[in-house]
């Protein structure tokens, strides 16, 4: 009887310490293979750079990527968080789709029943977004937008053929907008689902039955 291909692993995306704090804080426990959690810095080209060095280790060269972290909403009623599962991600070099999306929603909704889950395009920004620049993003689809998602998905698929998410957490939104991105008391409940989310990422991981080539 043959040995089972290793899996392929996942590798998780986030920009800040503290994104990176709650995802370290999560339960690892139902991994379905190797997890690799990078903390690739603020910004569209910190987010390029990171993702691209990581993914050129031979043990990644195959990996799974899913960009997380915090997110602004664009669309009225968007709460701290609420839940962004990205369709696809946007920035003026490209758009990348995302896959298992409605896999990612399910398991979200089944791993935090009562928080609301957003799907649709997640666009990216090379500034914090403030006012009235939410409403022309709004204008064009997209439902919420931060500065890494895009670029690290956009990298990812250049270096090679991979399935590709991005699921946010919003922390701010049009009727409860944060003075600076460093502010945490509006951000504590969404770090809290930041930190209970791993569960569903694995589960969507696992769907995929992705064996090392």
């Amino acid at each position: 009887m043959s040995a089972q291909p290793d899996p392929a692993p996942l590798l998780i995306a986030c920009a800040l310490g503290i994104e990176h704090l709650a995802l370290r804080a999560g339960d690892r426990s139902g991994a379905g293979g190797p997890v690799t959690v990078v903390r690739t810095g603020m910004g569209p080209k910190a987010a390029d750079r990171s993702v691209t060095r990581v993914l050129a280790d031979p043990h990644l060269a195959d990996a799974a990527v899913l960009a997380t972290g915090f997110c602004a909403g664009l669309a009225p009623g968007m709460h701290p968080g609420d839940l962004v599962v990205a369709e696809e991600t946007r920035d003026p070099r490209g758009t990348v789709p995302c896959v298992g999306t409605e896999l990612l929603v399910k398991e979200l909704a089944r791993t935090l029943p009562g928080r609301t889950v957003h799907t649709g395009p997640l666009t990216g920004s090379d500034h914090v977004v403030r006012g009235p620049e939410r409403s022309d993003l709004l204008a064009t689809g997209a439902i919420a937008v931060d500065m890494e998602s895009a670029a690290t998905l956009l990298s990812a698929v250049r270096t090679g053929p991979r399935p590709v998410a991005a699921v946010r957490v919003v922390v701010d939104a049009p009727e409860h907008e944060l003075v600076r991105i460093g502010t945490v008391r509006g951000g504590i409940s969404a770090f809290r689902v930041l930190r209970s989310v791993l569960p569903a990422f694995f589960e969507w991981h696992r769907s995929l039955l992705l064996p090392r080539r």
